[in-house]
């Protein structure tokens, strides 16, 4: 272990210190949390994947956060907050972190937590024959080491201020060393993890059915007895669902339906501003996206402010082709990009297009917004020369066939904590989800440079010029962020939406005094 400095070191420690106290605390909270009942939850996308190293999804990541636990957890700040570490400290440049494990965890096999199980969890993340989605998102991780009884020892091959944050990351789960060293296969169909609940019953397709861990670490929670997870093949199902009281929780309300749920008596609307998005993907190492001209001629083919109306009912902001939103810590503000098809038309003739470009935009039915800015994009790329076929895939098959495959389509990506982690996660070279394969080294150094240093004001500049460039060079474009939405009975306390919209902290929920019995 190299030195630690001790003002560096004491302040970190205390910080980290101070929030596992807080985590620790009863909340302070308008309600007084009752144990026990049954919530249903109700979902569109169908949790495919148990094992939570791969996890892709939204309902995959809900799903291994209730069996398992990971180092950190992040807050609706973006701030790390304890799980299985309850304190962290760093060396001077950050290139170097102890993590202290806490002594009260256990896998649902009965076996306690180690560090050892933590080092053979990261080791099997970080393997690239594992297949872990996000795996660069963990950051320069170079070594993870028992180092004591309850502790844990990450290097980094260069300084990373965003580690703790960075480890809250959905995929970033512990599993035992037994299983990382062997089967790990076996994970498919049988959890073994440290979470606040059990798997007691998985249909896919249909359900999936928790209880709660008897053996958690934190003793007051969770609060609840079980959580039905139920899948509906489409949104508007979900909310018929919750309004005939079927269901207590909806977590994703499609915009068109948001209205219906405002008006409805026993039911509370969610809305949560974010840096969701949806991007229209360009392979720009292919034709025609290889010419720049391309891309930017359909950037501006875009009102981008009708897309919001259009494609969010107004439930979200529009988007300047880069996927950092104003939710971001170093998001620097743009003049928004006007439609202009008479430019556009004109960039794709020098592009050698003069009678206009015709190709197909594939998007997934699931969101249902996907479709939607599908068909708005083709009509009004029409004015720019652009004859474009809108082909709809159902979700399994798009994930199977176009996701980071094909050459242009309809994206949908949660807001990440950092803008090192959403540019890591899909723009920079090395990104896990290289969809674009722009690779463009100005960029990659950049984000690389901001993710290294400590200094607000150089990472503020470097992140900002990383946006620029984005901007200008369009490998993507975000032409709108979108706002959470959901939907809960009255009688559900204690969930708050996550502007991430991967983090959900179910184990916190409880159902009121006055909740039906069932």
């Amino acid at each position: 272990m190299t030195k630690h400095t001790p003002n560096r070191r004491s302040f970190l420690q205390i910080s980290a210190s101070a929030l596992a106290l807080a985590a620790s605390l009863p909340a302070q909270q308008a309600f007084a949390a009752t144990s026990g009942g049954t919530l249903r939850v109700a979902l569109n996308i169908t949790p495919s994947v148990l094992n939570p190293m791969l996890a892709r999804v939204n309902s995959e990541y809900m799903l291994g956060e209730l069996l398992y636990s990971g180092l950190t957890t992040l807050a609706t700040d973006m701030s790390a907050q304890p799980d299985l570490a309850i304190e962290w400290a760093s060396n001077e440049d950050a290139s170097e972190w102890v993590f202290t494990l806490r002594d009260n965890a256990v896998f649902s096999n009965g076996d306690p937590v180690t560090p050892d199980d933590v080092a053979a969890s990261f080791a099997k993340l970080l393997d690239p024959e594992t297949g872990a989605p996000g795996r660069r998102n963990l950051g320069p991780i170079e070594a993870v080491a028992a180092t004591g009884p309850h502790e844990v020892t990450i290097t980094t091959s260069s300084p990373y201020a965003d580690l703790p944050v960075a480890l809250s990351y959905p995929t970033a789960k512990i599993i035992p060393a037994s299983i990382a060293n062997g089967d790990f296969e076996s994970l498919a169909t049988t959890p073994v993890g440290s979470g606040p609940f059990l798997l007691k019953e998985y249909l896919p397709d249909q359900k999936a059915v928790v209880v709660r861990n008897p053996d958690y670490f934190l003793p007051d929670q969770p609060y609840l007895d079980q959580i039905d997870i139920l899948t509906f093949p489409d949104a508007a199902g979900a909310v018929a669902a919750v309004l005939a009281g079927e269901v207590e929780l909806v977590l994703e309300v499609q915009p068109t339906d948001y209205a219906r749920i405002e008006a409805a008596k026993g039911v509370t609307g969610l809305r949560t501003k974010s840096g969701r998005f949806l991007d229209i993907v360009m392979d720009n190492a292919q034709p025609p996206f290889n010419d720049k001209r391309v891309r930017e001629a359909l950037s501006l083919s875009l009102d981008r402010e009708a897309i919001v109306e259009l494609v969010a009912e107004g439930y979200g902001t529009p988007g300047n082709d880069s996927p950092v939103s104003p939710s971001y810590q170093y998001y620097v503000d743009a003049p928004l990009k006007q439609y202009d098809p008479v430019r556009a038309k004109q960039l794709l003739t020098e592009a050698g297009y003069p009678d206009g470009l015709s190709i197909e935009l594939v998007a997934s039915v699931k969101p249902g917004y996907r479709a939607s800015l599908a068909v708005v994009v083709r009509e009004m790329a029409k004015a720019s020369g652009f004859n474009i076929e809108v082909q709809t895939l159902d979700h399994s098959t798009y994930l199977d066939q176009v996701w980071k495959k094909g050459k242009f389509y309809i994206g949908y990506y949660n807001m990440q904590p950092t803008e090192g982690t959403i540019f890591n996660l899909l723009f920079t070279s090395e990104a896990s989800w290289n969809e674009t394969k722009w690779n463009n080294a100005d960029f990659d150094a950049f984000v690389s440079q901001a993710d290294r240093t400590t200094d607000a004001t150089q990472r503020a500049d470097l992140y900002g010029k990383a946006q620029a460039l984005m901007r200008e060079d369009v490998p993507a474009i975000v032409p709108a962020f979108f706002d959470l939405l959901g939907a809960q009975a009255d009688y559900v306390q204690g969930y708050e939406q996550h502007p991430r919209g991967a983090n959900f902290a179910l184990r916190k929920v409880s159902l009121a005094a006055d909740a039906p019995t069932r």
